[in-house]
């Protein structure tokens, strides 16, 4: 193929891996449990359907996710994820499943058992999801630090040269938005019009690639709650691959900064000081020079340089996860103020922006 431009669908090959088993089975979004027990009945036949315990869990704002277990430990426990309501427009569910495929080809996913027609079921991975007050933390901030540079380093297919998803998702987000507009809602007043959105991005689209970040395999989703840290083995894992694949460096890095500040009531007072920032950006850049086989530790002038980058990039996931948030305002079943959340991070890029667009690499 040689050094070619590709979309991110083609980098990875469904030859590369066997085929996902697929089960023609619809699991109801308000009532989950008897269509996960028929799951259950497929995937583990020897269980006893009788003493199958479940576990609704209630961190997510997209999905609906249930684990389904015998013993109290959950050693074996099956994962059930049901699709939330119109997420197909945010998530192309064949890349989640080839993204899936390939992090668990290079260590950074559990197994994946099936697709069934409106969700995944997946190995549960055992630990602590973490919070805010955790991802600060040195040897957890290392750790996570670690783990992305793992993501990152996992070479494009065929050796072709990725583009971002970023630019593709976020036109296609605004799109969706247009088709509805003049839709009145008192909730979005606070929200800038979709004609001021339209000029930031195209502002952004010419902008951020000027600090050249390279395109690298990203999770783009890393909020708190998808880091599990396994204290025992001394280790995260990353969870939740709906919207991973070729995005810039920096960006996957920004994003993460800015879910230091929670989801459910964010408080951007959180976000890590450039102190915090240097030391993680240090012990990534030197686990991504580990893990490519280099020698040394990185220099004082690539921390620094990455950093600029990254609160450049800083801009593009509050402006991602805003027109997120307003989508699934108009279409989504799940109890969460998605209007409030969009007005925040819109508010948080307005207020952002004159001070990450001063900073300049030093020469």
């Amino acid at each position: 193929m040689g050094e070619q431009q590709c979309h991110s669908r083609s980098l990875h090959s469904h030859s590369d891996s066997p085929t996902v088993r697929s089960l023609s089975i619809s699991v109801d979004e308000q009532n989950v449990i008897p269509g996960a027990l028929s799951l259950i009945r497929e995937l583990r036949p020897d269980w006893d359907l009788r003493h199958v315990q479940t576990k609704l869990f209630t961190d997510g704002i997209t999905n609906k996710l249930l684990a389904c277990y015998l013993d109290t430990s959950m050693k074996d426990a099956v994962l059930v994820r049901v699709y939330g309501k119109r997420t197909e427009l945010f998530v192309d569910r064949k890349d989640e499943v080839t993204s899936f495929e390939m992090l668990r080809a290079h260590g950074c996913a559990p197994e994946l058992y099936c697709t069934f027609q409106n969700g995944l079921c997946y190995e549960f991975m055992r630990g602590l999801a973490l919070g805010p007050e955790h991802v600060c933390q040195p040897h957890i901030l290392r750790l996570i630090a670690y783990e992305m540079a793992k993501y990152h380093c996992i070479p494009a297919h065929n050796g072709c040269l990725p583009k971002a998803v970023l630019w593709q998702k976020l036109n296609k987000y605004l799109s969706i938005l247009h088709t509805e507009e003049g839709i009145e809602d008192r909730r979005l007043a606070e929200i800038p019009s979709l004609k001021v959105l339209e000029q930031e991005l195209n502002w952004l689209q010419k902008y951020l690639p000027t600090f050249e970040s390279p395109i690298v395999l990203c999770h783009n989703d890393l909020l708190c709650k998808n880091v599990i840290y396994n204290e025992e083995e001394g280790h995260v894992r990353f969870i939740d691959y709906e919207y991973a694949g070729y995005n810039y460096q920096a960006y996957d890095i920004a994003n993460h900064f800015n879910e230091f500040a929670g989801v459910s009531e964010p408080d951007y007072r959180l976000f890590p000081d450039r102190e915090t920032q240097l030391e993680w950006l240090r012990h990534y850049l030197g686990a991504s020079r580990r893990l490519k086989g280099e020698e040394g530790e990185a220099q004082d002038k690539e921390v620094d340089d990455l950093c600029i980058q990254v609160n450049q990039f800083v801009l593009a996931s509050h402006y991602f996860w805003g027109l997120w948030a307003l989508i699934q305002h108009r279409y989504s079943d799940i109890d969460f103020n998605f209007a409030q959340y969009a007005m925040l991070r819109f508010k948080q890029y307005f207020h952002v922006k004159p001070q990450v667009t001063a900073l300049q690499p030093a020469k």
